[in-house]
């Protein structure tokens, strides 16, 4: 008898081993096709994804003006409208500084060279020799043959397109977060409804409003917390001197959804300006370093107190996310690559079956503090 058991188990393992590898071609095969649907309709899934996004930021005051018994359709379409005002007045206040800055970076580039001509003399002394065999090789070699250079659209018509895009893109957004957030649980209902049993729709309603709350507490925190980063930025460029300190907080509060990268990414900006701007290197130092130790106050202190540790993600996932969603939306998929590591650390933490991927995305310590 156990014979013929040990024999069925055998054949049932010999069965289950052709069925994981076809499981994982094709899943496999759904990635590929996934990851290729995502960058060819961007025009789509970017705006659907933003919309969910501002959804769950705001879910947590819908539920509270709910509580306090505002309708969710009214506190919505209340909080939509003031996202698009503020959207909207800061498009237009930070519209002059941007054009102007934009026209200005050839300038602001040759007065950044000649500030640091000292420090890089030898380095431009090998790019120089470097530029002279350059055109020397190129003199050489087929003096006959003529360049055809490909005539690129206007900084004009380019500018146009863009702007069209990016407000067609908020205008979905706004659209469509607003229905998600006035229908409520409806969406939620008809998604549990696909279940058969009672238990489990129980669990997958559990499941559902845990993440939601998880995500949207995040969400909403870090993005409070980021405006608070841009407003200390912000106020430290003004006292500072430093021209259009507006436009350098907005900077740091989105830059700061990127971690590590965003932070490098803004003081360095404040930097080349703060060079460009004041007399001395002294002088100009002063801007960077607020910026900086504001940073590592954010990061190591204030994120943590309130956050907490649990949500806190593994530095080369971050970096593998910034990295992959950079390249498949460009700076908008930038800004969404933690959001969406969140969404999936979560999502992962709350099945058995994924708890390992959703280890490898927490951060290092914080497993060991469970344990």
């Amino acid at each position: 008898m156990s014979t013929s058991q040990d024999e069925i188990s055998g054949q049932a393992s010999v069965v289950a081993k052709p069925q994981r590898s076809l499981f994982g071609v094709l899943l496999g095969i759904f990635l590929i096709l996934l990851v290729y649907a995502l960058y060819f309709a961007k025009d789509f899934f970017l705006p659907v994804v933003l919309a969910f996004m501002l959804a769950l930021t705001l879910s947590p005051i819908v539920r509270a003006l709910a509580r306090r018994g505002v309708p969710a359709p009214v506190s919505a379409t209340l909080l939509v409208f003031l996202s698009f005002c503020g959207v909207a007045v800061i498009g237009f206040v930070l519209s002059g500084p941007i054009v102007a800055l934009v026209e200005d970076a050839p300038k602001i580039g040759r007065e950044l060279q000649e500030r640091l001509s000292e420090v890089k003399g030898p380095l431009a002394r090998v790019l120089q020799a470097g530029d002279q065999i350059e055109s020397v090789t190129e003199a050489a070699s087929e003096p006959d043959v003529q360049k055809v250079v490909i005539a690129q659209p206007g900084i004009v018509s380019r500018a146009a397109g863009n702007l069209l895009s990016v407000g067609t893109t908020v205008a979905i957004m706004l659209v469509l977060s607003l229905f998600l957030l006035a229908s409520g649980s409806m969406f939620y209902e008809k998604m549990v409804q696909t279940f058969d049993l009672m238990s489990d729709k129980k669990r997958a309603l559990r499941i559902v409003y845990d993440v939601e709350r998880e995500i949207s507490r995040y969400l909403l925190t870090v993005a409070l917390i980021n405006a608070g980063l841009g407003m200390a930025v912000g106020i430290a460029c003004w006292l500072l001197g430093l021209p259009d300190a507006l436009l350098w907080g907005v900077a740091a509060a989105l830059l700061n959804f990127l971690p590590y990268v965003g932070s490098l990414i803004g003081i360095v900006l404040v930097g080349v300006i703060s060079i460009v701007t004041f007399d001395t290197l002294a002088a100009a130092a002063l801007a960077p370093m607020f910026y900086a130790g504001f940073t590592v106050l954010e990061g190591q202190f204030v994120t943590p107190l309130i956050l907490g540790r649990r949500l806190e993600l593994n530095a080369v996932a971050i970096f593998i996310a910034i990295a992959f969603w950079s390249w498949l939306w460009g700076f908008a998929g930038a800004l969404l690559a933690v959001p969406i590591l969140v969404i999936a650390k979560v999502f992962c933490d709350h099945f058995d079956g994924l708890s390992s991927i959703g280890n490898f995305l927490g951060a290092q310590d914080v497993r060991e503090a469970e344990h």
